[in-house]
């Protein structure tokens, strides 16, 4: 299918590894020119060479100003921009009494006002767009709230509010805006996960997998397939949804 993706101008940020990474070479295998970020200059450079990234550059997008910045660095670069993919590292993991005051406002600012400042930045070039997309990751957590991760539960739940708002405001400009939320899929995040619940890792790994009615992780791969058709000309009456990439974890009928 051709998601008539070409030439479109994308900003895929967290983008070295993982989830990100899956997003930004979906997308530039569509022939979008994709600009990535990251917070590390050597990881982000090293991606953004292996998938001829149009443009990449290191940004902390949890510091206010940065995402600002670096939205005007790819209309700069590009031109413009028609998709945004919004991601950031995952907060720290813990329990509500294990996890200290002074965590919660450093996990704000990651999570949720990394989110705000990006797509404020970025909607005057989206109007402009005539295919706006703004893709928010979040987790499988805002439908099913997951043991030991209480920044992650709470704070993925209020972009999810924000995108189901902003899906409702920019739908007369022709914007969608959507969130994929993934389960079980083997990146780096998974595997500090493991490591941080203790014992064996890939004990943990393996049995981590084995709750998937699937009976597998999920790759990366399908997850960056999934974010390529949200943001594809076909998907354009599909917004305010929470898309999960999950291998049929979630129990909920909604």
């Amino acid at each position: 299918m051709d998601l008539r993706l070409k030439e479109r101008r994308a900003l895929v940020t967290a983008a070295s590894r993982g989830l990100g990474r899956a997003c930004a070479e979906a997308l530039a295998a569509e022939g979008t020119k994709v600009f990535i970020s990251s917070r590390d200059p050597a990881a982000i450079e090293q991606a953004g060479k292996a998938i001829k990234a149009a443009g990449w550059a290191a940004a902390d997008v949890s510091k206010p100003g940065e995402p600002e910045g670096l939205v005007d660095l790819v209309r700069a670069k590009l031109g413009g921009l028609d998709i945004l993919v919004v991601n950031a590292g995952g907060p720290p993991p813990g329990t509500f009494q294990s996890t200290a005051l002074d965590s919660w406002e450093p996990a704000f600012h990651l999570t949720l006002m990394s989110a705000v400042r990006l797509v404020k930045a970025a909607i005057p070039d989206l109007k402009q767009s005539g295919q706006g997309r703004i893709i928010l990751i979040t987790s499988i957590s805002v439908r099913q709230p997951i043991g030991n991760l209480v920044l992650s539960n709470s704070l993925r739940a209020g972009v999810t509010g924000l995108a189901k708002t902003l899906s409702r405001e920019l739908a007369p400009d022709g914007i969608t805006v959507n969130c994929l939320a993934p389960d079980a899929i083997l990146t780096d995040r998974t595997r500090h996960l493991a490591t941080a619940a203790g014992g064996d890792v890939d004990e943990q790994l393996k049995q981590m997998a084995a709750r998937s009615p699937m009976g597998r992780f999920g790759d990366p791969a399908e997850f960056g397939a999934a974010c390529a058709f949200l943001c594809s000309k076909q998907a354009g009456y599909i917004t305010g949804q929470t898309l999960g990439v999950d291998g049929g974890s979630l129990l909920g009928v909604h």
